[in-house]
């Protein structure tokens, strides 16, 4: 089993940056791909990017390509979403979640464990 607890999101300005953190509970956090999703009022959930367990292959939508980074830090047990040049349209519940032994699906049912999501909200 395995938990995660995302960082609080928040309100920022356009063309501001917010960085997410998620934090994982166990001690085979190395063996999880983790990805972040969103999901905007009114809209399905949706893939935003993925971290293979070792970090050394990740995946974006192409909607934040080039502008949010996924990281991880596997002794912290924690994965991070740094998102920068923020868009209204970015606005959305975002959620981290671990796929056991995954390769950045960008399918949401791949993921086994999801976080509670955190709020974004960007202002034009």
């Amino acid at each position: 089993q395995v938990q995660l607890v995302e960082s609080a999101g928040g309100l920022v300005q356009a063309g501001g940056s917010l960085r997410l953190s998620c934090a994982a509970s166990g001690r085979t956090f190395s063996m999880y791909a983790m990805g972040w999703f969103r999901q905007a009022p009114g809209k399905e959930r949706e893939f935003v990017a993925a971290i293979n367990g070792s970090g050394g292959m990740r995946s974006y939508a192409d909607s934040v390509k080039d502008r949010f980074t996924i990281s991880r830090d596997n002794a912290k047990n924690t994965v991070y979403l740094q998102m920068n040049s923020l868009k209204p349209e970015d606005t959305a519940v975002y959620y981290c979640a671990a796929e056991y032994l995954g390769s950045c699906s960008y399918r949401h049912t791949a993921y086994d464990y999801w976080g509670q999501g955190t709020p974004v909200t960007v202002s034009s």
